[in-house]
C-alpha cells in the first residue's frame, strides 16, 4: 500500500468526491490560485474550475453563510477555515443556521457541509490561533464532529462527511499535514461514530483522538510496554457522534481508564467519556478514571510554556501509572 501525506489524503478526499457529484465545492480563504494554506487543495483548481474552487476575501462569516445558503438549496459545499480559531467569526452561521434548520424547518430542509480546517496548537502562534472548539461544536445538536489521527483515517472519514446530509466539523492539524501513512488506491470509507481500537491490551484503556494519538499516546504507551504495562488504545475518531460502547467494551476488559484530550479541562469531551463510564461501567472499575487535558489558560507562546501546559507523553505515562496504583 502506497505511503502519502494527511494533505494527500484530504485533496484526494475532495477530489474524489468533486468528481462523483458535481454539487459538491470548494470555497475558502487561499484554496484556489494558493493552492491552500497548507496545499490540501493543491491543483484543485486547474481540474475543476474557478467555480467549483472559490477564493474568497477574509470573511469568514460571509463565505460560511454563503455555503449553508448553497448546501439548503441542494449543493454540497465544502469550507476551509484556515483555522478553527477564525470559525469563532462564523458560528452564528454554523450553530444558528447550518445546526438547527433541519429541526426548524420541520425536516423540510437538511444543509449537507462540510466545514474543515486545522484545530488546536501549532507550535508558537501565540493563544489566538492555538484554541481547541471540539467541545464547544460536539455540544450542539445537529453538527457532527470528526477528528482524523492519520491519512487513512482523514480519506475515509471526509468522504463519509462530504456525503452526509447533515452539516459535519472537520476537524484537523496544521502539525500532522505533513505526518504520512498507508492509504489504498481504491475508494473506501468510514463510517462516522465508529471509534477504532489501534492497540490492543489487557492492564488499561487509552482514549484519545487527533494529533494527541500519534503525537503523545502511542510514545507513551511504547514507553509502557519496556515496564511490562499493555495499554489498550482507542482512537476516537469523532467526537459527535461518541462511540460509547467501544469504549465501556474496552474498560470492562481491562478495568482501568485514562482519557486524553488536547482541549483545557471543563467541560471537555474527556469530562463526558468519565461520567458516562462512571454511569454504565462503575462496576468494571478498578479505578477512578483519569483526565490528561492542557492546563486551564490561554496557551503562551513559549515553548517552555507549551510544554506545560498541553498533554505530553511524561503525563499520560504518570497518568496510567496512576490508575494501575504504580506511581
Amino acid at each position: 500500500m502506497r505511503e502519502i501525506q494527511f494533505r494527500d489524503a484530504i485533496k484526494e478526499a475532495m477530489s474524489e468526491e468533486m468528481r462523483r457529484d458535481k454539487d459538491v465545492f470548494l470555497l475558502g480563504e487561499e484554496v484556489a490560485e494558493y493552492n491552500g494554506a497548507y496545499k490540501a487543495s493543491q491543483g484543485m483548481l486547474d481540474e475543476f474550475g474557478p467555480d467549483r474552487v472559490l477564493d474568497t476575501p477574509i470573511a469568514e462569516l460571509g463565505f460560511s453563510g454563503i455555503a449553508v445558503g448553497a448546501g439548503i438549496n441542494g449543493l454540497r459545499p465544502i469550507v476551509e477555515f484556515m483555522t478553527f480559531n477564525f470559525s469563532l467569526v462564523a458560528i452564528d452561521q454554523i450553530i444558528n443556521a447550518a445546526a438547527k434548520i433541519m429541526s426548524m424547518s420541520g425536516g423540510q430542509y437538511s444543509c449537507p457541509i462540510v466545514f474543515r480546517g486545522p484545530t488546536g496548537s501549532a507550535g508558537q502562534l501565540g493563544a489566538q490561533h492555538s484554541s481547541n472548539f471540539e467541545n464547544w461544536y460536539a455540544n450542539t445538536p445537529g453538527l457532527k464532529v470528526v477528528i482524523p489521527s492519520n491519512p487513512y483515517d482523514a480519506k475515509g472519514l471526509l468522504k463519509s462527511a462530504i456525503r452526509d446530509n447533515d452539516p459535519v466539523i472537520f476537524m484537523e492539524s496544521e502539525q500532522m499535514y505533513g505526518d504520512k501513512g498507508e492509504v489504498p488506491e481504491g475508494e473506501y470509507l468510514i463510517p462516522i461514530g465508529k471509534a477504532n481500537v489501534i492497540e490492543k491490551g489487557t492492564d488499561v484503556t487509552i482514549v484519545s483522538f487527533g494529533k494527541m494519538i500519534p503525537q503523545v499516546v502511542m510514545p507513551a504507551v511504547e514507553a509502557l510496554k519496556k515496564e511490562g504495562i499493555n495499554a489498550e488504545v482507542i482512537d476516537l475518531r469523532t467526537v459527535r457522534p461518541i462511540d460509547y460502547a467501544a469504549i465501556v467494551e474496552s474498560v470492562k476488559k481491562t478495568n482501568r481508564c485514562v482519557v486524553v484530550e488536547e482541549g483545557p479541562p471543563l467541560a471537555a469531551i474527556s469530562s463526558e467519556i468519565s461520567y458516562h463510564l462512571q454511569r454504565n461501567a462503575f462496576d468494571y472499575l478498578d479505578a477512578p478514571v483519569i483526565r490528561v487535558n492542557s492546563m486551564d489558560i490561554p496557551l503562551n507562546y513559549a515553548p517552555t510554556l507549551i510544554e506545560a501546559t498541553l498533554p505530553n507523553k511524561a503525563r499520560v505515562i504518570a497518568a496510567v501509572k496512576e490508575v494501575m496504583y504504580k506511581a
